[in-house]
């Protein structure tokens, strides 16, 4: 677990869009960075998360979050790399009627 904020580098502004990269906090926005840093970043990205969070606790992010969260292709990818056998389901529609009811 990191005790230090840190602040992202420029270099994953590309994987944040739709979001005010200014505004960006390692710790409270740490899933949405996660997310999609797995779903858009190269593998210089994949390390600061590993290096930024520990393997330990991106594990345990990654596995509580929704395996529809992810792209296929890297969701494959991380579940090799970090060794997560199971992930969190949820289906698309369940996931787009909880989104209607907010």
């Amino acid at each position: 677990m990191t005790t230090k904020t840190k602040k992202l580098d420029k270099s994953f502004k590309p994987l944040f869009w739709s979001y005010d990269f200014n505004k960006l906090d390692s710790e409270k926005d740490k899933k949405r960075i996660i997310i999609n840093t797995v779903n858009y970043g190269n593998w210089k990205h994949w390390q600061w998360l590993s290096n930024s969070y520990g393997q330990k606790e991106l594990k345990q992010e990654i596995k509580n979050t929704p395996a529809s969260e992810f792209r296929f292709p890297a969701l494959k990818l991380i579940r090799l790399l970090l060794g997560i056998k199971k992930m969190k389901y949820a289906s698309r529609s369940d996931y787009i009627q909880a989104k209607k009811n907010i």
